[in-house]
């Protein structure tokens, strides 16, 4: 059994009477200790694949099940445990030390203050930002962001980390120690499911997969530099 199966799902935004479907009949299955990386344009529909992929957003049509589970029934007690979601745009309305933001997670838990303070100093510490443990939120940029992202997504020990265009508005020398971070992390059995629009960002990856108009239209070979279309199974989109 894959840990993440999405199975024929369609996802579609209303404004109005005009329609827009994001999302179209994608399936695929990640296994424990995979990284995925999903390579589209804007608005190509990625964004939107891994909201759902993370139970943040419903499908229309389709189901993603998760260790099992219909994500749609058991997303509250997944989503910020065994799902962790990466958000890594910067705010300069953020509040508060990094440190408390990490620990949040544990305390949500009801772990003991101390406890949460310390397990974030530790996944800060992993990550590869320790020195921004007793900065203000919104003094944090570029990598540093996706690092303290990242740590928050860790602070429950999940299962599969889903992350957003971890290297968008990185300097173009962060980016591949951040690569190396997704990859080590998955090396270590937590599944990663990431998007890009950087062929760069395809570096170490399990699987790239390509996304147009809201389709999953095969497999990034990043050292080739083309897309190698898919063949469908009825279970999902799996390596030919």
């Amino acid at each position: 059994m894959s840990l993440l199966s999405i199975d024929h799902v369609t996802k579609r935004y209303t404004r109005g009477r005009l329609e827009r479907v994001a999302v179209r009949d994608v399936s695929l299955d990640i296994d424990a200790g995979e990284l995925v990386a999903v390579w589209g344009a804007r608005f190509s529909g990625r964004s939107t694949l891994l909201r759902v992929a993370a139970g943040i957003e419903l499908p229309e049509e389709g189901r993603v099940t998760f260790e099992g589970r219909d994500l749609a029934r058991s997303r509250n007690s997944l989503l910020g445990r065994r799902i962790g979601y990466c958000q890594t745009c910067s705010s300069s309305a953020q509040q508060g030390l990094v440190i408390d933001q990490i620990a949040a997670g544990l305390l949500a838990q009801r772990a003991l203050p101390r406890q949460a303070r310390r397990r974030g100093q530790e996944l800060l510490f992993r990550v590869g930002a320790e020195h921004c443990a007793r900065l203000e939120c919104h003094e944090l940029a570029g990598a540093e962001v996706v690092r303290v992202a990242i740590a928050s997504a860790l602070i429950t020990a999940p299962a599969l980390l889903v992350i957003d265009e971890p290297t968008s508005g990185v300097d173009l020398l962060e980016r591949d120690p951040l690569l190396s971070l997704l990859r080590s992390i998955a090396n270590e059995g937590t599944a990663v499911l990431m998007s890009t629009g950087d062929a760069q960002g395809l570096s170490g990856v399990d699987r790239a997969l390509s996304i147009d108009n809201g389709e999953l239209r095969g497999e990034v070979r990043h050292a080739e530099g083309h897309v190698v279309p898919l063949r469908r199974a009825e279970s999902g989109a799996r390596r030919p």
